[in-house]
């Protein structure tokens, strides 16, 4: 690889990283070519992104976008990394588990993940990440928290209303 080709894979990589607030960091070196095509597939096809790269490119472009914020992922830096990239902060967790699950498998092998800022590093962090909530589905609980007092209200005033109504029939 000359030393333009590598520049333009740390530019490349480094838009990634600004366009997404969520990525992780796998690893897929014991995975046949098939299952790396499905699970290419399977991300395209749950608007993830997939991308392989050498190390050293990812941890450049990491380090000029901002050496601090992203410390805690170079750790994970070894081996075969492919990196996930989702709007979505779980949807990669979950492709990752249902391919498990599909494959009989314990690869891909999450090494790390970096989530709205913060850093989960192992592969122990996996069910836990499948967990998180997206801002919709918060959103959803907020709005179902705000409307649960005023449906009780009027549930209460209807029930009070047809108590009065069923009185003044009966009377």
């Amino acid at each position: 690889m000359t030393k333009d080709q590598k520049n333009e894979v740390i530019v490349a990589l480094k838009e990634k990283f600004s366009q997404y607030s969520n990525f992780y960091v796998t690893d897929t070196e014991a995975l046949s070519v098939e299952q790396v095509s499905n699970l290419r597939r399977t991300c395209f096809n749950k608007q993830v992104e997939m991308k392989v790269a050498k190390n050293t490119l990812i941890r450049k472009a990491l380090e000029s976008l901002d050496a601090e914020r992203y410390a805690g992922i170079f750790d994970s830096l070894h081996k075969v990394t492919a990196l996930m990239f989702s709007d979505n902060p779980k949807e990669p967790a979950v492709i990752i588990s249902s391919f498990r699950k599909s494959s009989n498998g314990d690869k891909p092998v999450l090494k790390a993940a970096f989530i709205n800022g913060d850093v989960y590093t192992g592969d122990n962090n996996l069910k836990t990440l499948t967990q998180i909530k997206t801002k919709n589905e918060l959103i959803g609980e907020v709005i179902g928290l705000l409307q649960s007092p005023a449906k009780r209200v009027l549930a209460g005033l209807l029930h009070h209303h047809e108590k009065q109504a069923g009185t003044a029939v009966e009377g």
